[in-house]
């Protein structure tokens, strides 16, 4: 299971992006979705690579998400604060969040939780 974290705002966006986030539902800043993507999901996630943070995200760290962040209505979206510490929003994995950041992705949801 992954988890992608939108981290760019609406601000000067494309429109075939912006409806890529639409159809992600990754409507708003520091959103979070979890799923097990299929072939058209992993083409929609790469094509929002350079907006989001992704990885795979381990069972803990889901727990805590759900425990904190979660509504029974949308069980598999979340509403994150910004990251505790600030984060790199314009370079990619290592340097900064934005792309795949495997496993370092469960430390920035914990904290962002």
């Amino acid at each position: 299971m992954i988890a992608i974290i939108r981290i760019t705002g609406d601000v000067n966006l494309d429109g075939d992006i912006r409806e890529t986030f639409n159809r992600l539902k990754l409507r708003r800043k520091y959103g979070c979705i979890t799923l097990n993507p299929n072939k058209e999901q992993e083409g929609m996630i790469n094509k929002v690579k350079d907006f989001v943070a992704f990885g795979e995200i381990s069972e803990e760290t889901l727990k805590k998400l759900k425990e904190k962040r979660g509504k029974p209505s949308h069980p598999n979206f979340f509403r994150l604060h910004p990251a505790r510490g600030g984060m790199k929003t314009k370079v990619h994995f290592p340097k900064g969040v934005l792309g795949n950041n495997k496993d370092k992705i469960n430390d920035l949801i914990i904290r962002m939780l």
